[in-house]
């Protein structure tokens, strides 16, 4: 029983520290202000709350039907890198443009806002939260135990690091309302700038796979 808990314990370790690695919480958070620059403090609350959500399942789902769903599609992590990459690259241009957020006061800015919610979903949910890195280390993870307490800690782990991450963008509130609007345009444009290098940095990854199984 003591050797069981200690291998579970060393297991969730593990899972800790790959998956928190893999998202990147701390360095993703700017990315995620700049992204919803020009909402409300409540709307980036439900932003936050929905993107991490949508991250939360598809990291779940991906940690144990992951290999079964590549492979039912005929789908790779490479070509899932270089869609991931395409998203990105989409969204630090309208970063660096400055479209992302603005001020809506009007009914029909009101009912834009509704269409512009599902950046929750994507690019923020996936692949910002959860990209090809924390999917693929999911599904190694998965791969490193077959029984039911493996996949429990798998689970537990990616919740609380998921939970994690929730508080770090919510935090991230108090930073954005010190630096001001001006601030916010400034690192909102330096984040485009980054986000449009690690998008061409995801395609290249991706193209330079297929490669080198061609």
């Amino acid at each position: 029983m003591l050797n069981i808990f200690n291998t579970e314990m060393d297991f969730l370790i593990l899972c800790l520290s790959t998956l928190f690695t893999l998202i990147n919480p701390l360095g993703i958070a700017p990315i995620f202000l700049a992204m919803t620059e020009g909402y409300s403090n409540q709307d980036r609350v439900t932003i936050a709350k929905k993107g991490v959500f949508t991250g939360t399942i598809i990291l779940i789902v991906f940690a144990l039907l992951g290999s079964l769903i590549f492979s039912f599609f005929g789908i790779t992590i490479e070509a899932f890198q270089i869609m991931g990459g395409i998203i990105f690259f989409r969204s630090g241009m309208h970063m660096v443009d400055a479209k992302v957020g603005r001020t809506r006061t009007t009914t029909q800015e009101q009912e834009e806002f509704i269409t512009a919610n599902e950046i929750a979903y994507t690019p923020i949910g996936v692949p910002l939260v959860t990209g090809p890195g924390a999917i693929t280390g999911a599904m190694l993870l998965s791969a490193k135990t077959h029984t039911s307490f493996g996949f429990g800690t798998l689970i537990f782990s990616i919740l609380l690091v998921m939970i994690s991450v929730l508080f770090i963008f919510i935090g991230g509130e108090k930073l954005s309302q010190k630096i001001g609007v001006a601030g916010m345009r400034i690192i909102q444009r330096i984040m485009g700038l980054i986000l449009m290098v690690i998008a061409v940095q995801f395609v290249i990854n991706g193209i330079t796979a297929v490669i080198r199984h061609i």
